[in-house]
């Protein structure tokens, strides 16, 4: 079993350790995270799954096999310095899901020699249900890949990627929830407006994305031909899609995911 370390005690650290314990990666006890003396509730958390809070960087990183980086790109400055300084040997394991920090940032500012994966999970982890890609850097094995592959599993889908991919990833996968949620509350209203109740239509909502998903993961059949099979000739569903398409649903879409992607590439918080 791994002792993970977490630089940063919020949600994303709340989740992902659940994860790992629940998969048997690892167990409570092999767990320490960092977190703020004044936050409160990311400390009862980590102590609720039989973790330890500390309040220093250089403690977790003197703990674990496997130091997971979950702080905002905007502490890195602080916290890499701190890292560089308490990890002398450069052998342990670092992930980073600090958005927008580059694998090169992250070696230059490290111990020499330091494995590092660059993560990229969306916020569905919280349920296990996440979608998550890495990047292996200049120094990280096989070995490395496969524990990387190995947590993030744990909590939903997990791949490999090259680094150059990583900003539209972050426009779809990390920013994508978003989309969604607002599609389901959209979705809700209009239900609602034609006389359902408010919590069957978000029931019925959520549950009709979370289901046609399934199929499309599932039956590995293209979404066009899975649109097209509930589209009958002169049917509800074609002239929806029809009010839809008039109203430039997939320009949207698209236009949403180009200009995330270009905000990513100008987000540079190591400069």
């Amino acid at each position: 079993m791994l002792k993970i370390g977490f630089v940063g005690g919020g949600k994303m650290a709340q989740a992902l350790a659940k994860g790992f314990i629940k998969a048997g990666l690892t167990k409570g006890e092999m767990i320490v995270a960092s977190c703020l003396p004044s936050d409160k509730l990311s400390i009862k958390e980590m102590e609720a799954i039989g973790s330890k809070a500390v309040f220093t960087n250089a403690e977790v990183a003197r703990h674990g096999d496997v130091l997971v980086i979950a702080v905002k790109p905007q502490a890195m400055k602080v916290v890499l310095p701190e890292l560089k300084e308490s990890m002398a040997d450069g052998k342990k394991l670092l992930l980073s899901i600090a958005m927008g920090v580059s694998l090169g940032t992250l070696e230059k500012n490290l111990p020499s020699g330091t494995p590092v994966v660059r993560v990229m999970p969306n916020i569905p982890v919280v349920v296990g249900q996440g979608a998550t890609v890495f990047v292996r850097g200049s120094h990280a094995s096989q070995e490395h890949t496969e524990i990387t592959r190995r947590l993030f599993s744990a909590v939903g889908l997990c791949e490999e990627v090259a680094e150059s991919m990583m900003n539209p990833i972050t426009a779809l996968a990390g920013s994508g929830p978003a989309y969604v949620y607002m599609m389901i509350e959209a979705l809700a209203d209009g239900a609602v407006k034609m006389g359902l109740p408010r919590d069957l239509s978000y029931k019925l909502a959520s549950q009709t994305v979370l289901g046609a998903g399934k199929m499309v993961m599932e039956t590995n059949i293209h979404p066009g031909v899975l649109k097209d099979d509930v589209s009958s000739p002169a049917g509800s569903t074609i002239t929806a899609i029809h009010a839809l398409e008039r109203n430039g649903f997939r320009g949207s879409l698209i236009e949403a995911i180009e200009a995330a992607t270009m905000r990513c590439e100008d987000f540079k918080p190591y400069d």
